[in-house]
């Protein structure tokens, strides 16, 4: 009798160990094995965005990634000398990244606006690369 319980606990307790191993979904954000890296480029304007004084990389810019469908970002990043950044062990899942920038258009109450790019990540330990982020100062 004894032997019994023990067996069919040992048994309960596995089956609800395997159940728990496959029935939690991992969502977006860190633990995974891919990276997603990307390159800022900065147009120099004067402030009525009438003539262009150059053009560069950006260097220090700060670049948020947000997971899923959080709200608020979940990390942040600086971009290098070469304006490149990356953020490494993302899982796979649908991510945005965004850096700010001066408003072309002059409409932002602030002068500034979000520079979104959305992605989503589908493999396991791959290198994703964004488009070239184009914001302006």
């Amino acid at each position: 009798m004894i032997k019994k319980y023990y067996l069919r606990s040992f048994i309960l307790t596995g089956m609800m160990g395997i159940l728990f191993f496959y029935g939690c979904k991992k969502a977006p954000g860190e633990g995974g094995k891919t990276t997603l890296k990307g390159k800022i480029w900065v147009e120099d304007w004067n402030s009525g965005f009438t003539v262009k004084n150059g053009e560069y990389a950006g260097t220090d810019e700060d670049v948020f990634i947000i997971y899923g469908d959080n709200v608020s970002y979940n990390d942040k990043t600086r971009a290098n000398y070469n304006g490149e950044f990356e953020f490494k062990y993302l899982r796979k899942g649908k991510y945005k990244i965004y850096v700010y920038s001066k408003d072309k258009s002059l409409q932002s109450a602030s002068g500034d606006v979000a520079i979104v790019k959305e992605v989503e990540l589908s493999g396991k330990k791959q290198t994703t690369a964004l488009e070239q982020i184009v914001i302006y100062k």
